[in-house]
């Protein structure tokens, strides 16, 4: 009798983790409706009785059903997914312990501490992403799943992984409380967990005391070079941290605005630790994506060329200062020197990003369009939320009227940015890059309404306006994409030699408005 309570308790559980009660709830609620509507309706209606009696049917019917779908699927915030049972552990494919790493969550009195709270939690995602022997879940997916994420055996299959870091911060003026627990997803049980309660000061510490008891809890042994490689800043002084973290949240918002915001931020961390080298990259990062894409005042690839050499010169190990240099040398168009940099950049870690986006849009100015799509795709793989780098493979495939393996990019483009705008409705380079992506596949009417709202969120920053004209031009609509290229050249810039190889221009190109703004282009760079 109690191996049968404890089957059924079992049982239970399971039921209520798959929310099959919810749904058989629900659908009672809808089916009694609906009977109550038919038979107030039927008869009135001149229905024969038979009619009544199929409604019962297909609702008897329809129960069975309804708790066999519930059992099998479930909808997560990435889509309806096939749920697997709590007991099914998940892996890297190679066989790797693999890990995510979740935003952790505020807990200061005033709730103002979101962006360090992210950041405590990046930096340790970003200390462990350089040990070879751990897969680590890029941070646009696992940072989807904020406070309230849920049950973490779900969070973990939806993610692919076996563990998870969640943890909370507590900051209080000078006083710290940081709580952390390592847990596996095929049971929800604890590996390791600590709470910290210390000085400001010491959340470097912290950080790595972390990160360390991470990697000695899935690993038999780390060698002592991952050991020296687990440290998550390179800043001793925690109000130049803080700034460093304000910056890159502003930064990686793409805009205009937030890219002058969070040159401010940077400049900031550097004035208050000048040896910070990833405050250095990152003000260097800034100054490179104004030139590209904003505002190309004279000296600007100085001062990037000079802050990326500053954070090579302070720690040369450091994948991100070599990134960082890479795109200064591109906006210089030394495409020889870029190489360089990025490929030693993968070197130190084949999982960053950037390195590989940054060399896949230099490939694209050196107009080297097949190392454009293989570097592009590439960064696609080690973000796999990422869609910019996705909807640059449609852009390049389409102007080489590789029309096919385009319109096929182009449905995988659409939907990582639709579950990408559940989360950021306000991401106007989301609308206009996937505006070009919905072109491909033909569905033109939304491609519009995107543009449009694209527009509405930015209306002035010049790489909205730049990628608005880019479409225009592939719908044909030549009048109203030289009136949007020359609204971007007018509030900042596009880089000529992007603008050369952009098959999207094309139509353009024997418009006599069009060879005056390249024109003018191309003399503002030489005056740089």
């Amino acid at each position: 009798m109690k191996s049968r309570w404890l089957s059924w308790s079992a049982l239970s559980a399971e039921l209520k983790r798959r929310r099959v009660y919810s749904v058989i709830a629900g659908y009672a609620v809808i089916a009694f409706i609906l009977l109550q509507l038919g038979e107030i309706t039927f008869a009135p209606l001149g229905l024969p009785n038979w009619a009544m009696i199929a409604l019962i049917v297909v609702v008897v019917l329809g129960f069975p059903l309804v708790i066999v779908l519930a059992w099998v699927f479930d909808i997560t915030p990435t889509g309806i997914r096939r749920d697997h049972g709590p007991g099914v552990e998940t892996e890297a494919a190679d066989g790797r312990p693999s890990i995510a790493v979740l935003p952790f969550v505020d807990m200061s009195p005033e709730r103002d501490q979101g962006f360090f709270c992210e950041g405590v939690a990046e930096e340790i995602l970003n200390a462990l992403t350089r040990i070879p022997q751990l897969e680590v879940a890029a941070r646009s997916s696992s940072f989807l799943y904020n406070a309230g994420a849920g049950d973490v055996r779900k969070v973990g299959r939806e993610l692919g992984v076996k563990t998870i870091l969640e943890g909370s911060v507590r900051k209080h003026g000078s006083q710290l409380r940081v709580t952390a627990q390592l847990v596996k997803t095929a049971d929800g049980y604890h590996l390791w967990s600590k709470t910290f309660d210390s000085e400001l000061q010491d959340v470097f510490a912290i950080q790595d005391e972390i990160a360390k008891s991470i990697a000695g809890s899935l690993l038999e042994r780390l060698t002592p070079q991952e050991h020296s490689a687990i440290k998550t800043t390179e800043s001793t002084d925690v109000g130049a941290y803080e700034y460093y973290l304000r910056g890159r949240q502003f930064f990686k918002r793409f805009s205009k605005t937030d890219i002058e915001y969070a040159l401010q931020m940077f400049r900031q961390a550097i004035r208050i630790d000048e040896s910070f080298a990833l405050a250095w990259a990152g003000y260097a990062d800034c100054y490179s994506f104004l030139v590209m894409y904003a505002d190309p005042k004279p000296g600007y690839q100085r001062k990037a060329a000079e802050a990326s050499a500053k954070a090579l010169n302070l720690d040369p190990t450091l994948a991100e200062a070599h990134a960082s240099r890479g795109l200064a040398c591109l906006i210089c168009a030394e495409f020889d020197a870029a190489e360089g940099e990025f490929e030693q950049a993968i070197e130190l870690n084949p999982r960053l990003f950037e390195a590989y986006y940054y060399f896949g849009r230099t490939r694209f100015h050196q107009g080297r369009l097949e190392d454009a799509i293989a570097l592009f795709k590439k960064a696609g793989e080690v973000d796999p939320t990422d869609y910019q780098s996705r909807c640059l493979r449609v852009q390049i495939l389409r102007g080489m009227d590789r029309n096919e393996e385009a319109r096929k990019e182009a449905v995988e483009a659409i939907d990582v940015i639709e579950k990408h705008l559940r989360w950021n409705p306000d991401d106007a380079r989301a609308y206009h890059l996937g505006a070009g992506a919905l072109i491909t596949t033909g569905d033109v009417d939304r491609a519009r309404r995107w543009l449009k709202r694209a527009i509405e969120i930015d209306p002035d920053d010049p790489v909205v306006l730049y990628n608005v004209a880019c479409n225009l031009a592939t719908l044909g609509e030549a009048g109203e994409a030289i009136d949007y290229l020359g609204r971007a050249i007018e509030h900042g810039t596009v880089n000529s030699a992007w603008m050369r190889n952009d098959e999207d221009l094309a139509s353009l190109r024997t418009n006599p408005r069009y060879t005056e703004m390249l024109a003018e282009l191309e003399a503002r760079e030489c005056g740089n």
